[in-house]
């Protein structure tokens, strides 16, 4: 009895102390030169890989609301020639803009992105994608966690979980930007693995990014030496606690929380000041320039994050979703994501990090090529097109094809669990052996699907 009364004290002193403190779930960070090591029996120490690498993270932009591909990267003349034929009972739309070959590879790519044009030969066109669902929320949550049934894994969370972190000062995944909606915490979240692999979201969708911060990162009322106190008596209860209950990842991931959140409030605010980059180099993202501003932070932060070391970095964009106004929203969509792309693909290289550094763009699905309205196009997860770039991926290629028209994908289509098994394979995981044991079987990232896009690798 007096234990119980005990563990019940210690409960609530800890809820009204670290009420003050704010609990924050954060993870770690992969290297950085002069940063924190992570400490050895650490769950996010750096495992070894089941083999070598080409890539040692991920940025991967994500376009909510599934891009057109037959008006970006996925060309079809024969659209254009089948113009205004009926195909499911449904007229066919011919893209409003033209095509056109670019880099020694003859990459074509569509007018809207005339600053990725630039880089055709680093991009890989994955032309046959495929999903299983037309429903946003199910599609988007399948893009990032590999089911749209179950609540799984992100595969932030697995990367985080397969290699873990070098650097203790910073999370090793961060969402920029994701949507509060089509899934919402569950895209970077960590579902059944222990909860110190989930990735930390700053900002949201929809609002500005340049306003966004970490959540309760800063105490205003307590000065550093008095937080150092409070954190270890909060910790010492927590180890205490955990004593009696034994394994609970829960509370191992407060404990890991609250050290890192303490070495974060330093840390977060020099990596995401970007008054310490040149005004060429803020300016070649489109930063404080009408409709590329956003997002031109998003990359840029992207690539400092990066530099500092950050395993799995997602960008956010949106909303992608032309039913109707297809000129002038996918226009704007494209304007406000090519330049800001472009200068980080240029700037990954310029400091020899695109060779290790895997890039992925693309949505939960495409668009209908027939359509029901005269400027819109309908959710088409048949067929579409993602691109990659560096981490050891062959630039200046197609893989795979939809249809003439564009409908559906037809020759080496790719669905999402290749896809993933690919992103974990660049990075030097097996996806077949990347598992986690949860309610009496073995889980991974791909269930039992998936296999490597070999063709494409360098």
């Amino acid at each position: 009895m007096s234990t119980d009364l005990n563990l019940l004290t210690r409960r609530r002193a800890l809820q009204s102390i670290s009420a003050g403190f704010g609990y924050m779930a954060f993870t770690g960070l992969a290297s950085q030169a002069g940063a924190r090591p992570t400490p050895a029996g650490n769950p996010l120490a750096p495992r070894k890989a089941h083999f070598p690498g080409k890539a040692k993270r991920v940025i991967f932009a994500c376009m909510r609301g599934g891009p057109s591909h037959v008006d970006t990267f996925d060309y079809k003349p024969e659209l254009t020639r089948n113009e205004g034929k009926k195909i499911e009972n449904r007229k066919l739309l011919q893209s409003p803009w033209k095509f056109s070959q670019h880099g020694e590879s003859g990459l074509p790519i569509s007018e809207l992105f005339p600053h990725l044009a630039g880089h055709a030969d680093e991009l890989c066109l994955l032309n046959g994608m495929y999903g299983d669902v037309p429903a946003h929320p199910q599609a988007f949550v399948q893009l990032h966690t590999g089911s749209f049934q179950f609540v799984r894994p992100s595969m932030g969370s697995w990367v985080l979980y397969g290699l873990g972190t070098e650097n203790a000062n910073l999370p090793g995944f961060i969402s920029l930007s994701p949507p509060a909606r089509v899934g919402g915490a569950q895209n970077y979240g960590s579902a059944f693995l222990p909860a110190l692999y989930q990735g930390t979201a700053i900002g949201a969708l929809g609002r500005p990014i340049k306003d966004a911060n970490v959540r309760n990162l800063t105490n205003k009322r307590l000065t550093s030496n008095l937080q150092r106190r409070q954190i270890e008596f909060i910790q010492e209860m927590n180890r205490d606690l955990k004593g009696h209950q034994g394994t609970d990842s829960q509370i191992d991931g407060v404990i890991r929380s609250y050290e890192l959140a303490f070495r974060m409030q330093t840390a977060v605010p020099e990596v995401m000041d970007l008054s310490r980059e040149s005004k060429e180099t803020k300016a070649r993202y489109g930063i404080d320039q009408s409709g590329t501003d956003d997002f031109g932070r998003q990359c840029l932060l992207a690539r400092r994050l990066a530099e500092s070391g950050v395993r799995f970095i997602e960008l956010g964009h949106g909303n992608w979703d032309q039913h109707g106004g297809l000129r002038r929203n996918l226009a704007k969509n494209c304007l406000g994501t090519d330049q800001p792309l472009a200068a980080l693909l240029q700037d990954l290289k310029e400091r020899g990090m695109l060779e290790e550094t895997l890039v992925i763009w693309g949505g939960e699905f495409g668009r209908t090529p027939h359509v029901k309205k005269d400027d819109g196009r309908d959710h088409n997860h048949r067929g579409f097109t993602f691109w990659m770039a560096g981490g050891g991926i062959r630039g200046g290629m197609r893989y795979g094809s939809t249809d003439e028209n564009g409908i559906a994908a037809v020759d080496n289509r790719v669905h999402f669990h290749d896809l993933h098994a690919t992103i974990l394979h660049q990075l030097g995981i097996d996806h077949e052996k990347l598992t986690y044991r949860y309610a009496g079987r073995d889980f991974r990232l791909t269930d039992v699907h998936g296999h490597v896009l070999k063709e494409i690798l360098s």
